[in-house]
């Protein structure tokens, strides 16, 4: 064979490849990159900078040991949600994602009002198809069924790949928890507030709308599943970004979470992959893909984002050219190897931001203006370089942008995980405060210390005032009111 350099012939290359069994507490960044270069070492392949090594999330959180137990569902419900009659809205229909969480909801509440979308759920799970939608006459975008109305209509209805009538199902399951149950079959989140005020909306995707459009509606409580097992109740597991969000089945009685910041992971495998080889690979977790199957209609979405973590050169969207396109359009008179040499070309100078192009897939920059990103450095005072970084990137990856008010709550989330400090966003004003006309009129007069045309001036900023009195006299609200009228939260350091 000769020894001169040969074009190459293969694309792209999946390979699956196969590790221990994981257990809790195992160091899984060593168990990833020792199975990635034993696997190259034993089948003849190479590693090279930029491949791509996934993990998938369910071994991350396998190793983290991030479990909870049916019994503190219930618990953290009761504690959120009241105990009383709670909506459950949207649930996707799955016995290994939903049905057990519904166990621990149920356990929390005294009646649940189960409203479920129709035709299907959200990912795509039919309960009725088009076709007898069609022929009832009914409209699932206005009208509202009762169980008595569903069954009626459409009678049993089993999954067409779990044989399971998921109705009956959840109906059962429910009661068997010791909850009332009353089942309704609406599109609207705003119809369950005919039925309570305090609701659970249990969609992925769409939750934060639902949430907006209830509170909006008048709702007395609204929580989604990402508020519940959002922290620990004692020793147990939680997800501070996505609660039940992404939880699988472990147990009749206990449910994996999705993987808490796996960011550190990822960074670890890159790192042993680049000492071990001098290769720089590029590291995800990986959840649901995203496809649709033709047959069942499903799309794999039921986590709530595809990949929790990343290594930074896999951040963005495709910025790709469509090489047909060109051979089609651009190129059509060239054939052979003019050919070639003209696409390869293309791609060695295609620009690095192609969105609008016809010949484009996509793009890998995040463009923002100087004002956004003044408002952004505003938003991150206080986060450390690396909280900085951890909050922009996810932000990017879930938002495809930078997200203001996201980079701001991460901030609140990150001062209260400290256990030291309470962020309060103020709710009065110095107008709400009586009396104190002293620190009133050395506030309003200090105030202008506090704007650009000051700090451009070299006027320095006043470093605060000290308030000494007996308790309940107003010290901490007048903190909250000056706190208020400078648009700045309120940081609380109690003592005893």
């Amino acid at each position: 064979m000769s020894n001169e350099k040969r074009e190459r012939r293969v694309g792209t290359v999946s390979r699956g490849i196969r590790c221990p069994i994981i257990r809790e507490g195992d160091d899984l960044a060593k168990i990833v990159a020792d199975s990635v270069l034993e696997a190259a070492e034993y089948e003849g392949f190479e590693i090279r900078d930029r491949d791509v090594i996934a993990v998938t999330e369910s071994i991350v959180a396998r190793a983290q040991g991030n479990y909870v137990t049916v019994d503190t569902i219930a618990e953290d419900v009761r504690n959120k949600l009241g105990g009383g009659t709670i909506g459950v809205i949207f649930p996707i229909l799955s016995r290994n994602r939903f049905a057990i969480c519904l166990r621990g909801i149920a356990k929390g509440a005294k009646k649940i009002v189960l409203m479920l979308s129709y035709p299907s759920d959200e990912v795509g799970n039919e309960l009725v198809s088009l076709d007898q939608i069609d022929e009832a006459g009914i409209n699932p975008y206005s009208d509202v069924l009762s169980l008595e109305e569903y069954r009626r209509l459409f009678g049993e209805n089993k999954h067409e790949f779990t044989g399971v009538d998921y109705v009956a199902y959840y109906e059962q399951l429910i009661k068997d928890c010791g909850a009332e149950v009353e089942i309704i079959f609406a599109n609207h989140a705003q119809t369950i507030l005919n039925y309570t005020d305090t609701v659970l909306t249990c969609d992925i995707h769409t939750r934060k709308r639902n949430k907006r459009l209830l509170q909006k509606a008048g709702a007395r409580v609204v929580l989604g599943l990402d508020d519940i097992m959002n922290a620990p109740i004692g020793d147990s597991g939680c997800n501070e970004a996505y609660g039940l969000l992404g939880s699988n089945k472990s147990t009749e009685d206990k449910v994996k979470l999705f993987p808490r910041n796996p960011r550190p992971l990822v960074l670890e495998i890159q790192k042993k992959i680049m000492e071990a080889t001098g290769k720089h690979v590029e590291v995800m977790v990986y959840g649901d893909g995203a496809f649709k199957d033709p047959q069942g209609k499903i799309w794999e979405l039921a986590d709530p984002v595809v990949s929790p973590a990343s290594t930074d050169g896999l951040i963005g969207t495709p910025n790709e050219l469509k090489l047909k396109y060109l051979a089609d359009n651009d190129f059509k008179d060239l054939s052979g190897e003019e050919l070639r040499q003209a696409i390869s070309d293309s791609i060695r100078k295609k620009d690095a931001d192609l969105k609008g192009s016809m010949a484009s897939q996509g793009r890998d920059v995040i463009a923002c203006s100087e004002d956004e990103v003044d408002r952004i450095s505003k938003a991150a005072l206080g986060l450390t370089t690396r909280q900085l970084e951890m909050a922009l990137w996810e932000s990017a990856v879930r938002f495809r942008g930078l997200s203001l008010d996201f980079i701001a709550q991460n901030k609140i989330d990150t001062v209260k995980k400290t256990g030291v400090l309470d962020y309060r966003i103020p709710k009065i004003s110095l107008d709400d405060i009586g009396g104190n006309e002293v620190i009133k009129e050395w506030f309003n007069e200090e105030m202008a210390a506090f704007d650009d045309e000051a700090a451009d001036f070299g006027l320095a900023k006043p470093k605060g005032y000290m308030a000494v009195g007996i308790a309940g006299c107003g010290k901490t609200a007048m903190a909250e009111a000056i706190a208020s009228s400078l648009g700045v939260p309120l940081l609380e350091l109690s003592m005893s």
